[in-house]
């Protein structure tokens, strides 16, 4: 299947010849860089060839940014179950203005950068999950704002608000994505290509809320030859959005999403 052949996907100034490649490492004897931030910092701004940093075995607990002045980033693990990236923000931590922080800025890695991709990588939020009553729970593992990202191979753990599929292309291959609401929600133009959406029991949930707020916007989240498990009880999606967009298609369930399928998020104008 041609996903590419949207007239959205068909353009990209991608360069794909990586001219700079840096190692990461737990260990300071075996690589360039212990931090993945590091490594980040170190690629000069406005760079128009691809970067690769290799990140080797490890749990990596630091908070990452990647700037939109630090385009064609690859980041490249020794696999999903090898390489680790965590954190544990959640929308309620005060932060330095003495405010909430939002749940915007709890990601564990924030791509505001186009061109990206991650390979072989788990990016995790270590949040505990919400306890009964409690607000100001979400946390993000990744949110991705930049152009014309991909992830392969790659696994996501978070509870509420897990992936954070903010604006912009995207595609998502081969993938691990764990939550319990509404845990792949932004306004991103998304392929989920082959991959795997696993709900973590819950008294009720929701696998996605997407943002699509005006009807002329190309934007929305196609799930493709993937498969839903868990445990728990489901919606497929809540609109977040007045025209909010979701397709699944060629996609396995578990017996966990509720008969109605939907939610309006409280609005029947978004039944439309």
């Amino acid at each position: 299947m041609d996903y590419f052949s949207h007239s959205a996907f068909e353009k990209a100034d991608n360069v794909h010849k990586p001219c700079l490649r840096i190692t990461v490492e737990a260990d300071p004897l075996a690589g360039e860089f212990v931090s993945i931030q590091e490594a980040v910092n170190s690629v000069p701004d406005f760079r128009k060839c691809r970067v690769v940093i290799s990140i080797g075995a490890g749990i990596y607990t630091e908070k990452v940014i990647i700037h939109s002045s630090k385009p064609y980033i690859t980041l490249e693990g020794a696999g999903a179950h090898k390489t680790i990236l965590q954190w544990a923000d959640k929308a309620k931590q005060v932060g330095s203005n003495g405010k909430p922080i939002s749940t915007f800025n709890t990601s564990t890695i924030a791509i505001d950068a186009d061109y990206f991709i991650a390979k072989k990588i788990s990016f995790k939020n270590t949040a505990p999950r919400r306890r009964s009553g409690e607000e100001g729970t979400q946390g993000v593992a990744v949110r991705i704002s930049g152009d014309a990202a991909m992830f392969t191979n790659c696994k996501f753990h978070g509870a509420q608000d897990t992936l954070y599929d903010h604006m912009g292309r995207h595609y998502f291959k081969n993938c691990y994505i764990e939550g319990t609401v509404d845990f792949i929600f932004g306004n991103g133009l998304s392929i989920y290509d082959n991959c795997e959406i696993h709900a973590i029991g819950n008294r009720y949930g929701a696998l996605t809320a997407q943002r699509r707020d005006n009807m002329l916007d190309d934007t929305g989240f196609s799930f493709i030859h993937c498969k839903v498990t868990g445990s728990g009880a489901f919606y497929l999606g809540r609109a977040w959005g007045t025209f909010s967009r979701v397709v699944f298609a060629y996609t396995y369930m578990d017996k966990i999403i509720t008969s109605r399928g939907w939610e309006n998020w409280g609005d029947k104008n978004r039944e439309m």
